[in-house]
């Protein structure tokens, strides 16, 4: 008992440096910002001078009016939404092609993955340059130029500055779209291909020998075993759409009218530019709300399976 009683103490001394940093930095950052989103600090003189103006939840209600936010959280389901069936759809495509290991297999696995080593700003900066829209919809700059030089003008298009909007979704959220998936697709690849290779081949060649085709392959057998990496997946992606500040605001910002704005776009300019600092603390807590009700399920889910 006292060997296990002394071990007991000495994870624990171990883990407490850890421990108190995470409380402090983490948890307390996160109960500071709760404390804030229930004060009026939305001017710079009461933030300094700590005036304890106790408002409840007005701050969230007020937000909630706000057409600017609403549209936020409209991008927000949108992005979410394509982001993460883009990289599900190519990322399957490719770890089926790459799990018949062609010519060139492995250098074919690094090149899709590459992207996942790049910062989104660095991601941001160079799909700008791609569609380099400038400001009218037959600019000749980027990927513009390419219609034009291939004769197919009709495409051309202000992609970052249109505001043609379509049942509530901003047409100039496609470019964002399109850049995140080229970064995360890899991501999704690599999660399959594991998967894929970690199936026995014996029960695909049965399946083959019984005369199933490769379609029925794939959505009677590979898909349905994938099924726990494809949940996965899904979490983890709808995780880091959510975290797409430094993308959207290193390639669009806010855009035009707010097409490609998102809710940490707004916290940013809330808080650092306009000192509203009740209202920044307020849609931190939302989007902290949002990441919550993605990830907690995933966790007990996880922790049930691990418990069996």
């Amino acid at each position: 008992m006292k060997r296990k009683h002394k071990e007991s103490l000495t994870s624990l001394a171990l883990l407490s440096p850890s421990l108190i940093t995470l409380a402090i930095f983490v948890y307390g950052f996160i109960g500071r910002s709760i404390r804030i989103s229930l004060l009026d600090w939305d001017t710079f003189r009461k933030f300094i001078m700590k005036a304890e103006d106790y408002v409840g939840l007005e701050n969230y209600i007020s937000l909630f009016q706000e057409e600017r936010f609403q549209t936020d959280l409209w991008n927000t389901l949108y992005f979410t939404l394509f982001f993460i069936l883009g990289c599900l759809v190519i990322g399957i495509l490719l770890s089926v092609l790459l799990n018949n290991k062609p010519k060139g297999n492995y250098f074919f696995q690094n090149l899709f993955l590459f992207p996942m080593a790049i910062s989104f700003v660095v991601t941001g900066t160079v799909w700008r340059w791609i569609f380099s829209p400038g400001r009218l919809p037959n600019d000749p700059r980027g990927i513009n130029l390419l219609f034009e030089r291939l004769g197919l003008e009709s495409l051309q298009w202000g992609w970052f500055t249109s505001t043609f909007s379509f049942l509530n979704f901003n047409v100039a959220l496609i470019a964002v779209i399109v850049a995140a998936v080229w970064q995360f697709s890899g991501y999704t690849m690599a999660m399959w291909l594991a998967g894929l290779r970690g199936i026995d081949q014996q029960l695909i060649e049965a399946a083959r020998i019984d005369g199933a085709s490769k379609w029925q392959v794939f959505t009677q057998i590979l898909f349905p075993i994938q099924k726990p990496i494809t949940l996965s997946a899904i979490i983890i992606l709808a995780h880091v759409s959510l975290k797409a500040f430094a993308l959207i605001y290193s390639m669009t910002g806010s855009g035009p009218n707010n097409v490609t704005d998102i809710p940490a776009i707004y916290m940013f300019e809330a808080t650092f530019r306009s000192n509203r600092y009740s209202t920044g603390s307020a849609i931190a807590i939302v989007l902290l709300a949002m990441v919550g009700v993605l990830i907690i399920p995933y966790l007990v889910n996880s922790f049930k399976e691990d418990g069996q």
